[in-house]
């Protein structure tokens, strides 16, 4: 007790400073300035993290379409680093390679290509979304749109026929054998689901290929399975929450469900909606970026909403069998003001008199 007394005393006999990041005691107690809230995260950690978390969508993609695809989403990766490196050193900013952002953005771009795209719509198509969208706007956490998504709206409005060229899976290593097949979605789309059923068999064969990934489409789209183990890396980790995932699944759900049959209201396919296309991919990774999507809870599940019915209304009524990307892309357009408009309420702050 006595030696617990005299730390005490020497501890109020202490000079007490103030000023900016400085500490002072005060009673015996030690007091320091905001934020007191400390983290161990970094921007340099959740990029890397979410990078590993893409690494099974990516292991399926490589394992249903071959060596090609390791090629493809390479060519993604380095023209986002080379972009990055460039713009930085033009500008004379310091190189921020290391921080993981523009790595993950060529990872995300490679998995939204198709096998067989030719090589350089890899590499300018990461130009466009790590120079343009990014860099140009200020670098990271300036960005208004996604620069992954950027790419590939890029690369589909250009060369249209290279993004919308879907290989057949060929379950082997040897590579492409050159055949091609429509997306579950494009079959649904234009031949109606008696058509996609005659091309994967009953329901339940259909929902098992879509899980599992056996499939046309993007290199990391077409296993659901894979993906989900991502996401559920990044809900542990506590990186992304639910609000924009799961409203923007509920969504398309719903609306698929109630809109998307030709026999009336409530006759459409919601499972077959929710396990093809983008989706997934973009729901759990592309919607969630923090830089692009909104701060606040209750903003977030308005996105995903508005998400949702922006890709249903493309994917129902538009020339497009897909259209997770362009909802996304035009959602971004909205987080300042949906940010604005659900802000939070300051601790302590009272409402204006009227």
């Amino acid at each position: 007790m006595q030696e617990e007394s005299n730390k005490a005393q020497k501890l109020k006999e202490q000079p007490k400073e103030q000023g900016k990041g400085q500490v002072f005691n005060t009673q015996g107690l030690v007091v320091s300035v905001s934020p007191h809230i400390r983290s161990e995260e970094t921007v340099s950690k959740i990029m890397w993290t979410v990078s590993v978390s893409l690494s099974p969508a990516f292991v399926m993609g490589v394992y249903f379409f071959g060596p090609r695809a390791i090629l493809v989403t390479a060519l993604c990766i380095l023209g986002s680093l080379l972009s990055e490196v460039l713009i930085q050193r033009l500008a004379g900013k310091e190189i921020a390679i290391k921080d993981g952002s523009a790595f993950l953005t060529g990872l995300l771009l490679g998995l939204n290509m198709p096998v067989t795209v030719p090589f350089y719509i890899p590499l300018l198509s990461a130009f466009i979304g790590v120079a343009i969208t990014k860099q140009l706007f200020g670098g990271l956490g300036y960005n208004i749109f996604n620069p992954a998504l950027m790419g590939r709206a890029f690369a589909l409005i250009t060369w249209p026929r290279a993004m919308t060229t879907w290989a057949v899976p060929t379950l082997s290593f040897a590579g492409l054998d050159g055949k091609t097949m429509a997306t579950p979605l494009g079959l649904l789309k234009e031949e109606g689901l008696a058509r996609l059923l005659e091309v994967f068999g009953d329901k339940a064969h259909l929902y098992k290929q879509l899980l599992v990934g056996y499939r046309g489409g993007s290199l990391g789209e077409t296993s659901i399975v894979a993906l989900l183990i991502g996401a559920a890396f990044l809900f542990y980790f506590r990186y992304i929450s639910w609000h924009i995932p799961i409203s923007f699944l509920t969504t398309v759900a719903v609306g698929a469900w109630a809109f998307g049959g030709k026999a009336g209201v409530f006759s459409g396919e919601p499972i077959i909606h929710l396990l093809s296309g983008g989706l997934v991919l973009g729901a759990f990774y592309m919607a969630t970026d923090y830089v692009t999507c909104p701060a606040v809870k209750k903003g977030q599940i308005l996105f995903g909403v508005g998400c949702g019915v922006l890709t249903l209304l493309i994917r129902l009524k538009a020339g497009y069998p897909e259209g997770v990307m362009f909802a996304i892309l035009i959602m971004n357009c909205l987080t300042p003001l949906i940010d604005r408009s659900f802000r939070a309420k300051v601790f302590g702050a009272k409402g204006k008199k009227t």
